[in-house]
């Protein structure tokens, strides 16, 4: 620090400069804080080992549900949720789960979801159908409050047996049809003046593009062919439903209001008989309990969470946005899927924008 003093401004008194010494936060700062997120990785990670105390690798983590603690033989619940989008998601890996793990007697199929893709519905249809054959599994199906479409299509894997399929009071389930999402905005980009102009081997190529404009005979022409896929898909929608609801096929009215895309009450559908029984997950578990030779005395009943990791659980690390757990961020592989022509077994009104989940 200077001053001068009043007179001729040339005379200057000497110069003052103080030191300061660094404070053991600015010393240490860096370390305490690298100190810091290791300690909270640490409380992280050991809080998952506690919550995964029957994980098995990197695999589900399997906790008690209910029914006796102390029971060597499971019943585990396979829980679907949301959209179903993902053929090799977690849904997968409780099929996985299950296969390998021969104390598990029976599984009730939790489904909570509007449905989703009619490849990734069939896919994980034919893993429970699957699981049950090899393993000869009895698989109950509960309902939460959803269980439309792809989801009403994967519970169709109980088959053909008895008392199988349990509904909440709650539930809305049905809407048994397929839709292929498709919106045209060709007239506001023209508005904007912009024009697709995109280069293809056969104007088929391009089929179901929501940016083309088309002439009246080209639009029949693609309306056509879409409908042709719509109508192949439905028939095999229907078809598994009657392997699961047999009863249907002696009942022709019920069958076609049912298979109209339709959402039921859990009344109703029990009325139609799309479900078996009205009634909560305890009673669905009661059911495979007793479809497993024992009571519910004799069972452990088990469910699992998605694979924990203490870094991605620290950093968010899924930027993915899914109906069932928000998020954000932005994810290139989604908004090309929001451009592909899909079809989906699937109850919105605005199935492209789901495509971005799980």
């Amino acid at each position: 620090m200077s001053t001068v003093p009043p007179g001729d401004g040339l005379s200057r008194q000497p110069v003052q400069v103080i030191v300061q010494q660094p404070s053991a936060l600015g010393r240490y700062g860096r370390l305490l804080l690298v100190l810091l997120v290791i300690a909270v990785l640490v409380i992280i990670g050991q809080n998952a080992s506690y919550k995964s105390y029957f994980s098995r690798g990197e695999g589900p983590a399997e906790k008690y549900h209910s029914l006796s603690r102390d029971a060597a033989d499971k019943i585990a619940i396979i829980k679907v949720e949301g959209a179903i989008l993902d053929a090799e998601g977690f849904i997968k890996q409780q099929i996985d789960q299950v296969r390998q793990d021969k104390s598990v007697k029976a599984a009730v199929v939790r489904i909570d979801s509007p449905g989703g893709t009619v490849t990734a519905s069939d896919y994980l249809y034919h893993q429970l159908r699957d699981l049950a054959a090899d393993r000869d599994l009895p698989l109950v199906v509960s309902m939460g409050g959803v269980c439309a479409s792809g989801g009403y299509y994967m519970a169709m894997a109980v088959g053909d047996r008895e008392n199988a399929i349990y509904a909440e009071p709650s539930t809305w389930t049905g809407s048994i049809g397929v839709v292929i999402p498709h919106y045209d905005v060709s007239k506001l980009l023209a508005n904007w003046n912009i024009q697709d102009d995109s280069i293809a081997s056969h104007k088929f190529k391009l089929m179901g593009s929501p940016t083309r404009q088309l002439s009246p005979e080209d639009e029949a022409q693609e309306q056509k062919l879409l409908q042709e896929l719509v109508d192949e898909s439905f028939e095999r929608f229907k078809q598994i439903v009657l392997a699961g609801r047999p009863k249907l096929k002696d009942n022709g009215d019920d069958f076609e209001t049912a298979t109209t895309g339709r959402i039921f009450t859990a009344e109703q559908a029990h009325e139609l008989g799309l479900v078996d029984q009205i009634g909560f997950l305890d009673k669905a578990i009661q059911r495979a309990a007793e479809l497993a030779g024992g009571d519910v005395a004799s069972f452990r009943c088990v469910e699992y969470e998605e694979p924990f990791t203490p870094l991605g659980a620290l950093l968010g690390a899924s930027s993915k946005w899914t109906p069932a757990k928000g998020g954000g961020g932005f994810d290139a592989a989604a908004l090309l899927e929001l451009a592909t022509p899909r079809a989906y077994y699937l109850c919105t009104w605005l199935p492209g924008a789901l495509a971005a989940g799980r």
